[in-house]
């Protein structure tokens, strides 16, 4: 069975009580909706990394104003060929305020389109989990770094 380990950096950005979104295609070409934010580069600090996803997939210089915590997920899956993956992900999730820029669709990347959406309305969208995992933490700020388990 192979391995995977994914290190990522997502930002949770809450203005006038709207949440900023990325939509992205998934494996079976529905749009979700996820956090701004991905994967880490090798040698690339998280605190940077949060940076340029959002900058890429959003338009948005931010700031960081915390580090709400960390999402570790772990699941296994049959690939192309019968292969198995055993992939583990593990999400650092911070806050953020919007300091510059313009909202606008990444340009050739993973996602293709960036928006605000009330709070009240992110139960009602197509999302990831991850969406309500940094929700979670955001709510709650556990000391730990760890929400209460959020059912996927």
């Amino acid at each position: 069975m192979r391995k995977k380990l994914r290190v990522a950096a997502y930002a949770i950005c809450v203005r006038d009580d709207q949440l900023l979104l990325a939509r992205w295609i998934d494996d079976d070409g529905r749009p979700e909706w996820t956090l701004p934010g991905g994967g880490m580069e090798h040698g690339e600090d998280p605190y940077d990394t949060v940076h340029r996803e959002v900058a890429e997939e959003t338009g948005y210089t931010i700031e960081i104003t915390g580090l709400l915590g960390v999402r570790s997920r772990r699941h296994v899956s049959r690939r192309r060929f019968g292969r198995t993956v055993d992939h583990h992900g593990v999400g650092l999730v911070y806050e953020a305020r919007v300091t510059g820029g313009e909202l606008r669709p990444e340009i050739g990347g993973s996602t293709d389109m960036a928006a605000w959406h009330d709070l009240t309305t992110i139960p009602d969208l197509n999302r990831v989990g991850l969406v309500d995992a940094g929700l979670k933490l955001w709510r709650e700020r556990p000391v730990t770094g760890r929400a209460t388990q959020v059912q996927e």
